[in-house]
């Protein structure tokens, strides 16, 4: 009697066991309606030979992320009409907002995951529908939120891979320079050509596409990241800043709040940067107009006399991002883009500006997508 019972225990065990190993490798694809529109919101200066600045501020959520292909269609929708409006030429940059990758963790999953109704249940279909890559994540997980480390770091190969063929990609088909906005990956680095991963800390990185499609230049990590995210991404050790010849004149690109340090525009200026690319991320959908809560380093920097709660985040953004006064940018121009749209329960904040010559250009509509433009 005790031996039939562990027989069908032990069937029933693997019964169990199959069917749920069924289920995790099922990923079927629905159709899907996404809004493809996108609109000019600011155009400055007058069309020349010398190329333009352009911001792309998309509106996701996170069934455009289901397949690669899916967030190709949307962007390169944004990207068509661009052209069609000719704001992009040979010597265009186009910089897209942060963490435009690091959502590629979610690529590929159950319908579930998509469809539920917060982040954390989200987070909780991802690891679920993916055990064994979940748990080998979670064991060589780094920081003080080692839940979130593995989260990001289960997946960091494939989404390295998609991160450079969908954004290279874009850039070879429009013949654009593109600022990929911002990806976590777990040390990155370019070798051969390839952007490829390690198996160390997590950083906040960006890299820049030519128009051939290949990666200019190694990744640039965040100097600072946000409080909310300095325990599972890790500050650039060496604090370096790239800057890097486009066609359109030397290019720099500070990731989120970097942009907030006068001493990242010294770096910047000593290596004669021409054009400043901010990849930006605000999260909560009216944080913008909220009080600002204050730099999350380390420190203040002491020429900034700005205290935590004495203007508004936006404000804010617009006092020490691209022209921090003091010292000024030396730049000709600079353009700063969040991304927009509805993760789950999270919403998100920010209106993308541009800055040239001491003045910002901004479009005062938070919701939809939008392009801004300069002429350089």
């Amino acid at each position: 009697m005790r031996k039939l019972l562990y027989l069908t225990f032990a069937m029933a065990l693997l019964a169990a066991l199959t069917t749920y190993a069924m289920w995790t490798a099922e990923r079927p694809v629905g159709h899907y309606l996404s809004d493809l529109r996108i609109q000019l919101a600011v155009d400055q200066g007058v069309p020349g030979d010398r190329g333009n600045l352009l911001g792309i501020q998309p509106e996701l959520f996170p069934t455009d992320y289901q397949s690669p292909e899916r967030l190709h269609r949307k962007l390169a929708a944004y990207l068509q009409q661009a052209r069609d409006q000719g704001l992009l030429n040979a010597k265009t940059i186009v910089v897209l907002p942060e963490h435009i990758g690091t959502w590629l963790m979610v690529s590929g999953e159950k319908d579930e995951l998509y469809q539920a109704s917060t982040f954390d249940e989200a987070m909780n279909w991802l690891a679920v529908s993916n055990p064994l890559p979940f748990l080998r994540a979670l064991i060589g997980a780094q920081g003080d939120s080692r839940l979130e480390d593995a989260h990001l770091r289960m997946k960091a190969k494939s989404m390295a891979g998609q991160y450079q063929a969908l954004f290279g990609g874009l850039a070879r088909e429009f013949d654009i320079t593109l600022v990929a906005g911002s990806i976590v990956l777990p040390e990155p680095s370019v070798k051969d050509g390839a952007l490829s991963i390690g198996k160390g800390p997590l950083y906040n990185t960006s890299l820049v596409f030519g128009r051939d499609g290949a990666p200019i230049g190694q990744p640039q990590r965040q100097l600072s990241p946000s409080l909310a995210e300095q325990g599972f991404i890790r500050p650039s050790g060496d604090r370096a800043i790239n800057v890097i010849q486009t066609p359109a004149g030397r290019l720099g690109v500070l990731i989120g709040n970097d942009s907030w340090y006068p001493d990242n525009y010294r770096k910047l200026n000593d290596q004669g940067a021409e054009l400043i690319a901010v990849p930006a991320f605000v999260t909560g959908r009216s944080t913008w107009d909220q009080p600002w809560r204050g730099y999350q380093g380390p420190s203040t920097p002491s020429e900034i006399s700005l205290k935590p709660g004495e203007l508004s985040e936006g404000q804010a953004w617009h006092r020490l991002t691209l022209t921090a006064q003091p010292p000024s940018s030396l730049a000709n121009a600079g353009v700063s883009v969040f991304l927009r749209g509805q993760f789950w329960n999270q919403g998100s904040a920010g209106q993308s500006f541009l800055s040239s010559n001491g003045q910002h250009f901004a479009d005062g509509e938070a919701r939809g997508a939008r392009l801004l433009n300069i002429w350089l």
